[in-house]
């Protein structure tokens, strides 16, 4: 008789069992009294460190590995949750990379596959390729049928592959294969859409699924004209909704809001009173997130008396608005400069007894000082601090630039000074308005003793000027730019940026010879012009017909291995084609293409002129034209001189004329210069021709004796 079993101990293994190649993970725990037995390498001290908090650094960024992105890397990391035979089956598809008699060969030793297998195997696929070939071989195997989860992961791994539109296919499949589908099919298509932004996909499904006889619940009607009414398509919602009704479903509180989100973004109001009107008789009327939601949506499209509409609606239905609702409607009304309504809000909060946020403080503050209500901003600065906030700096560049445009620049360095005692860390914008502030009072001694103390707080001096410059001369204080800069100069405060900024601005205004002042005062300077100060000089020379020095700028520009401004490329082609040096602008027009990533269209047109004039055909070239006309672009003395050029180069005159004749027809060009450009054409053949000569003598070795017989009739009485 064998011996009894101890009861006590059992056979279930506690705990993980090793895992073998055709044996997977195996865990215990419940059903077992054995102990795991602990790893002695775990309980090492030196592993497990204690951690010293004095040493903690809250700021330090924990050192993270550089991910890791290769096919093998991902193929191992998911093939840690898959089953032995879908690890095979997945090895074979990343070893191969392409459906082929290697795969069916691999897949041939199966003995066989099951629907859940094959779920699994597409849940990690990522070819949709591969994928649908699988699918449909292991729907050929004997006694085989898919089941749910298998069409579910083949939709997925379809969209997934951006092959949305075979993945809405799925249920036609299903069909074909007497498996119908059923909600959940089209629920997931449906989500997969509406996760990507594809409304008018979600509708299409969602017809499909009316078409199959299938009903949605009232969630899924929810989803879709969510998905809707997001993607911009509120009629179509409208009309789901009216499906929604036929069917006999009650609506809910979300299926209300989010036809009344749609319908506050198209601006409907009228609709949208309707609507809510129709939610009370449902007894479900919104709540206070609702209505913030409503008022946040019409501040993003800027219907402020919608928002105050619907504010008064809440109010009718009695709901007491929250910080959320407060600050949201607040500043949307600073934004649209109806900063007064808004701070009738803000006593209502206080009145309430509201927790104000600061930054509802910030978006008051901000709108009274682009109202020039200084003193209401100081107000609110000095409620906000007595509420026991402190302010941030955004709210002190708004008090400060206020300051200094109501002339109250000391007062204004006073708070500059505060916001350094608090450590705020201020920047450009902050000190931006008394500088300007300084400049225009003529308190130059201030301006320099700010500057010194910029530096003190390590501020990039040199750069910030430059800013400062910049913003002058968008505002257009070029004359007092001009005088600050003189004073500047003599102190050291000077760099090249602030010269092209000044050259540029006085080219602008038609002041070309103070603009090229100043170039020959860069130059003559220890600082060395850049490319954008070579750039500017060109288009100056170009206006004062000083097409030499233009050229020779260019020439520094190129020597220095650096690109010309696209303004510096077209002023110089234009000034190259009025001085009637036709192929050296066609040259220019060809470097400026072959170095910039888009250039002017004119340029382009250029090419495309001298390409059709191959053909000798005057219509083609008026194709191009009207082509350049429908794009906006009005033939200019560039395209003229391609025309030229080209027509010239292959000796096709009497078309080059017949195009002119033809532009000159359609009132594009003045009979004067009409006539200009024939003298231009008649001579730029000439000159073509004699190249040609020249080209000929030099070829047959005859120059020598043309030089010869040219010096003889020189000579002759």
């Amino acid at each position: 008789m064998p011996p009894k079993p101890d009861p006590a101990k059992f056979t279930i293994f506690h705990g993980h069992r090793r895992p073998s190649q055709n044996r997977p993970i195996v865990r215990g725990g419940f059903f077992s009294n054995r102990q795991t037995l602990t790893n002695p390498k775990s309980q090492n001290p030196k592993n497990h460190p204690h951690f010293n908090f004095a040493k903690w650094d809250p700021d330090a960024t924990p050192p993270q590995s550089p991910p890791t992105t290769s096919p093998s890397h991902r193929f191992f990391t998911a093939a840690k949750t898959l089953s032995p035979i879908a690890r095979y089956i997945c090895d074979s598809f990343r070893k191969h990379q392409r459906w082929g008699p290697d795969v069916m060969s691999d897949l041939n030793k199966l003995r066989r596959v099951t629907p859940n297998l094959v779920a699994e195997v597409l849940k990690v696929q990522t070819d949709a390729r591969l994928s649908s070939k699988f699918f449909h071989w292991a729907g050929k195997q004997k006694g085989f049928r898919h089941d749910f989860a298998s069409y579910n992961a083949f939709a997925y791994c379809l969209n997934r592959s951006n092959q949305f539109r075979g993945a809405d296919q799925v249920p036609e499949l299903m069909q074909l294969q007497a498996k119908p589908p059923s909600e959940k099919q089209f629920e997931i298509l449906i989500r997969m859409h509406a996760d990507a932004n594809r409304g008018l996909r979600v509708y299409y499904v969602y017809q499909k699924m009316r078409k199959f006889g299938i009903k949605p619940r009232i969630f899924l009607y929810n989803r879709v004209m969510e998905a809707l009414v997001k993607t911009g398509h509120l009629d179509l919602a409208l009309s789901v909704y009216e499906d929604l009704k036929e069917d006999g479903l009650v609506e809910e509180s979300i299926t209300y809001l989010i036809l009344v989100k749609g319908m506050c973004k198209e601006g409907r109001m009228d609709e949208m009173m309707e609507l809510l009107n129709r939610m009370r008789g449902r007894l479900c009327k919104p709540d206070v997130f609702a209505y913030t939601a409503m008022v946040k949506i019409l501040v993003s499209v800027g219907d402020l008396d919608g928002c105050l509409r619907v504010w008064e609606e809440m109010k009718r239905d009695r709901v007491e608005p929250d910080v959320m609702a407060y600050g949201t409607l607040i500043s949307g009304l600073c934004k649209g400069s109806r900063a007064e309504e808004g701070y009738m809000l803000f006593k209502e909060m206080k009145s309430n007894g509201c927790l104000i946020d600061r930054s509802i403080y910030r978006s008051l503050i901000e709108a009274f000082v682009a109202h020039g209500k200084v003193g209401k901003a100081c107000d609110l600065l000095k409620d906000l601090m007595d509420s026991g906030y402190r302010a941030d700096l955004s709210i002190y560049n708004a008090l400060i630039e206020g300051m200094c445009s109501v002339e109250q620049v000391d007062k204004a360095y006073r708070l500059f000074q505060v916001t350094v005692a608090e450590g705020l860390e201020p920047h450009f914008s902050t000190v931006r308005p008394m500088l300007v502030s300084y400049a225009e009072l003529n308190r130059l001694d201030d301006f320099l003793k700010m500057l010194v103390h910029m530096e003190k707080l390590k501020f990039q001096v040199t750069d910030d000027l430059s800013k400062l410059f910049s913003y002058m001369v968008e505002s257009e204080k070029i004359a007092l730019a001009a005088d600050l800069f003189d004073v500047l100069k003599l102190k050291g405060y000077c760099n090249v940026p602030i010269y092209n900024i000044l050259m540029g601005a006085f080219r602008k205004m038609g002041d070309v010879k103070k603009a090229l002042s100043l170039f020959n005062e860069v130059k003559d300077s220890n600082f060395d012009p850049d490319a954008s100060t070579y750039s500017i000089s060109i288009e100056c020379f170009v206006e004062e017909d000083e097409i030499h020095k233009a050229c020779e700028s260019y020439n520094k520009i190129v020597k220095a291995s650096h690109v010309p401004s696209i303004s510096a490329y077209s002023s110089l082609a234009r000034g190259l084609c009025r001085a009637q040096e036709i192929d050296a602008a066609i040259m220019l027009v060809r470097d400026c293409l072959a170095s910039v990533t888009d250039g002017p269209m004119d340029f382009k047109y250029t090419l495309t002129i001298l390409h059709v004039c191959k053909s000798g055909s005057a219509e083609k070239v008026l194709e191009v034209i009207d082509e350049m006309l429908e794009q906006g672009c009005e033939p200019n003395e560039l395209i003229y001189s391609a025309i030229i050029s080209g027509m010239c180069k292959h000796g096709n005159l009497e078309e080059a004329r017949k195009v002119f004749s033809s532009i000159r027809a359609c009132d594009l060009l003045s009979e004067a210069n009409a006539i200009a450009y024939d003298e231009i054409l008649i001579e730029h053949m000439k000159k073509k021709t004699a190249d040609l000569v020249l080209c000929g003598l030099k070829f047959f070795g005859l120059e020598r004796k043309l030089k010869k017989k040219g010096s003889t009739l020189l000579s002759a009485p």
